[in-house]
């Protein structure tokens, strides 16, 4: 593996910074806001309105370096069969104010951006990775879901909503979860110390299994994304490594889309507005079309969910070492998903890709302010006081909300092309399998496999579309840009 230079970190941080700036978002906080967070020094008490849960086992499960906790769960074995899944969400407006300097920075950005050099929190790693965190062995506030699902087939039948005093007994990690309960590794560290964190774990996945394949068994679809990692080896950027889905993210994944769903039903029973997360049927759809036909399927001229699930299924059975790149293709094809207001008593249009009407966005109020805003919601409406925001105000911030997850996403991908300009610029000439992921009026870009790097195709894109597989030929980088060019090379 060839490795960069030892200013590899700062090279990427600085054109992180200079990419946020042009797209409009704050890479620092302003002295109002570390005075203000200064000023605070412990995190929030409770009432005697909160209900007590410190006594369950509640357990994170994130990345492993994660410190911006949002979300623990707990499952309680209930009547006729069915498990009460509890997710504890982090009471961050406990501590940010609507209209204070830090929830005005946070308003400015909507969103943590992690760049492959530096994580630009949204708000103060003060609060973020520690008191509106639900670190392990502190006691946090938490708005907490409770959700009714049945243990075999996955049905949430009945939800809750309330705020609690709540535990984190166990700080886990995806990837040691996922291999416990996949059985080759052996018990967790945590699992002598916290009495039936085995069981807890068992039943959860066993919960969440089900969950996932009823969503299936209704049209949301099966995609495997590869996630590409930045390595250090202390300010020296070695690898981009990618990771796949594992069962704890899933595990994670249908607790969290269960949650968001209730949520929404939740606002909506009690007469409130809500933000919405919705994915509006692919404008693209005759080019998924055209893609299974490639691979010998047939799916319907016009957006059917429940037939494109089916093909992907086939696909992954029948070609899993290439399922990852059609999954990609297929992403980039059904869009973005983005913010909508929802009234009381009107439908929002759902999300295309999950199958799910009911969504909106709650569980990560460290990391994401539409989730701080349905917090305050949610708080409102639990309290019966009238709703904090005017219809006018939730249309706006979900416009921006919008515009400023674009505008993050964008600096990410930004700052993963540099990484891998970084990685590659040793190799030009070098041929390379890959994937066309875009193809449009702008260009036609390319993704390759290791490392997982995507580029564009400066000579020979001429009918290319997404989905289709070529080999290409480095020919130029530009780490300061983020620029990876490759050309077409001609069959033999």
């Amino acid at each position: 593996m060839n490795r960069v230079t030892n200013t590899a970190r700062d090279q990427l941080r600085s054109i992180a910074r200079r990419a946020m700036l042009e797209r409009g978002l704050l890479p620092e906080f302003s002295a109002a806001v570390l005075e203000q967070t200064d000023a605070i020094g412990k995190p929030a008490q409770a009432d005697l309105s909160f209900r007590d849960l410190r006594s369950l086992p509640w357990a994170s499960i994130d990345n492993d370096d994660s410190l911006d906790l949002d979300q623990l769960s707990v499952a309680v074995p209930a009547a006729g069969g069915t498990v009460k899944i509890l997710v504890a969400i982090a009471d961050v407006d406990a501590i940010v104010k609507r209209g204070s300097a830090i929830d005005v920075h946070a308003l400015a950005n909507t969103t943590s951006v992690y760049t492959a050099a530096e994580i630009f929190s949204m708000l103060p790693e003060k609060l973020s990775t520690d008191l509106t965190s639900l670190g392990e062995s502190q006691e946090r506030l938490a708005v907490v879901i409770e959700m009714e699902v049945g243990s075999g087939d996955g049905v949430v039948s009945g939800g809750d909503i309330y705020r609690a005093v709540v535990v984190n007994h166990a700080k886990l990690a995806y990837n040691g979860v996922s291999a416990w309960l996949e059985g080759v590794a052996p018990a967790l560290a945590q699992m002598p110390s916290v009495a039936g964190l085995d069981e807890q774990l068992r039943i959860q996945d066993r919960v969440a299994q089900s969950m996932k394949q009823l969503r299936h068994q209704h049209g949301a679809l099966s995609l495997e994304t590869v996630e590409a990692r930045p390595v250090f080896d202390g300010d020296l950027l070695t690898d981009l490594r990618s990771e796949k889905n594992n069962r704890a993210k899933e595990l994670i994944e249908e607790f969290m889309i269960a949650a968001n769903g209730v949520t929404a039903k939740y606002l909506e029973r009690k007469g409130f507005p809500s933000l919405r997360r919705v994915l509006r049927v692919p404008e693209r759809w005759d080019r998924i079309v055209e893609m299974a036909a490639g691979l010998g399927a047939r799916l319907p001229s016009r957006p059917d969910i429940m037939a494109l699930e089916d093909f992907l299924v086939k696909r992954r059975q029948a070609d899993p070492d290439h399922f990852p790149d059609l999954s990609l293709a297929v992403i980039k094809l059904l869009g973005r998903g983005e913010y909508v207001l929802e009234l009381p008593g009107h439908q929002a249009e759902g999300h295309f890709g999950l199958a799910v009407k009911d969504y909106t966005h709650s569980t990560a109020p460290n990391r994401r302010y539409p989730d701080l805003i349905t917090q305050r919601l949610l708080k409102t409406a639990i309290e019966g006081r009238p709703v904090p925001y005017t219809s006018e105000e939730l249309g706006e911030l979900a416009r921006h909300c919008t515009e400023k997850e674009d505008a993050a996403a964008k600096v990410e991908r930004q700052v993963d092309k540099s990484a891998a300009a970084l990685l590659l610029e040793t190799r030009i000439g070098d041929e390379f399998d890959s994937i066309v992921t875009g193809a449009s009026e702008k260009g036609t870009w390319v993704r390759i496999i290791q490392p997982a790097a995507e580029g564009k195709v400066v000579r020979g894109y001429q009918g290319l579309d997404v989905g289709d597989r070529v080999r290409v030929k480095l020919v130029d980088t530009n780490v300061e840009r983020g620029f990876i060019d490759f050309a077409k090379v001609a069959s033999s």
